[in-house]
């Protein structure tokens, strides 16, 4: 079974602030991403997904039609997961590896925004490494691009609960700041093994 706590966040509630507020962070993680672990261990119990960890069920259940909500619960755990590991104040400098990918910072921030922009409705942006090549993607809903063998370096979430508290209807602007402010390049070159 999942629990909360294997998920903790690594600043504290109130570090992003004034681009995102402690009260959207605890709702965020406290009850949204608590919510999707909930639901996934109701839903896995007495299941062959009982027991195995989230990568498992994720690769498992994206394409069983009978899994549908393990699959949504299972993906949304690992995205929120991912996007607060993504977040953090300090390290905001973009890599010069993914700058040289995409022809520099500015045309790199361009792309992720134009992106993030065509995403209608619910989903998640993401920077992946694919054949070893950088690229932007989005995902709809709880799609996530470990689902389908990709490795993900860098994801941003475009549900409403993300940022509606602090930015309303102005996603665009929530962009911005997660690209100016909130991004913990870090952890994106962890990713990368560099």
């Amino acid at each position: 079974m999942f629990n909360l706590a294997e998920y903790p966040l690594s600043f504290r509630e109130n570090e992003l602030e004034p681009f995102m507020s402690a009260e959207t962070v605890k709702i965020h993680h406290n009850r949204h991403l608590a919510t999707y672990i909930a639901n996934l261990n109701k839903l896995i119990a007495n299941t062959k997904y009982a027991n195995m960890d989230l990568h498992e069920i994720i690769v498992n259940s994206v394409n069983d039609e009978s899994a549908t909500k393990i699959f949504n619960n299972a993906a949304q755990v690992y995205n929120h997961e991912f996007f607060f590991n993504c977040l953090g104040r300090g390290h905001n400098f973009i890599p010069d590896v993914i700058t040289d990918a995409f022809g520099g910072a500015a045309e790199f921030k361009e792309k992720f925004k134009s992106v993030a922009n065509d995403v209608f409705g619910s989903g998640w942006v993401w920077l992946i490494r694919r054949d070893e090549k950088f690229e932007i993607i989005a995902t709809k809903n709880a799609d996530t691009p470990i689902a389908h063998g990709i490795k993900p370096l860098l994801t941003l979430d475009l549900w409403e609960h993300a940022y509606y508290l602090d930015w309303q209807n102005r996603r665009g602007d929530f962009v911005d700041a997660f690209l100016e402010n909130l991004v913990d390049w870090k952890f994106v070159l962890e990713n990368m093994d560099i």
